[in-house]
């Protein structure tokens, strides 16, 4: 592992938070709440789980499992946050929890097992394995808020009939190293 990693992991976790904070301010409160149907998740309610898993998970991340005991998974399905202020310090408390953990690791840390759920993973796996699961969960958050908008959706990446300028411009530029989440993460309002 080398710290080019660990930036692009944190850029990468960045993006994925901004998308979901991006898809939270084009919605009304009570979007934030609404199922498809009754199996189905809300976005509150994945945002519970979101941040379930992220303080489970990142809470002394190189000491103890993973899946911590006092974890209640089968609670973070329950659909019962209140109002955007309790989504959104969830959805905070998580990321903090998360950023702290990638921000405590050294060289000296690097080759350390990690354990979730009583197996052993290397560090870049068990980064790996939450950066997959993180993502996923903030596309069906994306998705939901792509439904409820409908033709008001602002798009969060390249919006339709934009995709030729759009590389027009990218191939317009001289070669160059940047992290692909650079001009999202730089264009985007600071809190």
């Amino acid at each position: 592992m080398t710290a080019d990693y660990l930036t692009s992991v944190r850029k990468q976790f960045a993006y994925y938070q901004l998308l979901g904070e991006q898809t939270f301010a084009q919605l009304p409160d009570e979007a934030l709440f609404w199922q498809v149907n009754p199996e189905s998740n809300s976005i509150a309610t994945i945002v519970k789980h979101l941040w379930g898993n992220m303080v489970s998970r990142w809470t002394d991340f190189l000491t103890t499992d993973g899946e911590k005991e006092w974890r209640q998974r089968e609670a973070e399905f329950d659909n019962d946050l209140q109002s955007r202020a309790e989504l959104l310090a969830k959805w905070q408390e998580g990321w903090q929890c998360l950023y702290a953990a990638l921000d405590s690791l050294t060289p000296a840390t690097w080759d350390q097992p990690v354990y979730i759920r009583n197996q052993a993973h290397s560090l870049t796996e068990a980064i790996n394995r939450q950066l997959a699961h993180y993502p996923y969960h903030i596309g069906q958050i994306v998705f939901i808020g792509k439904m409820v908008r409908g033709a008001a959706w602002q798009s969060l990446s390249i919006p339709r009939g934009t995709s030729v300028a759009y590389n027009a411009a990218k191939f317009a530029q001289p070669p160059h190293k940047a992290h692909f989440t650079d001009e999202y993460l730089n264009s985007a309002p600071q809190a």
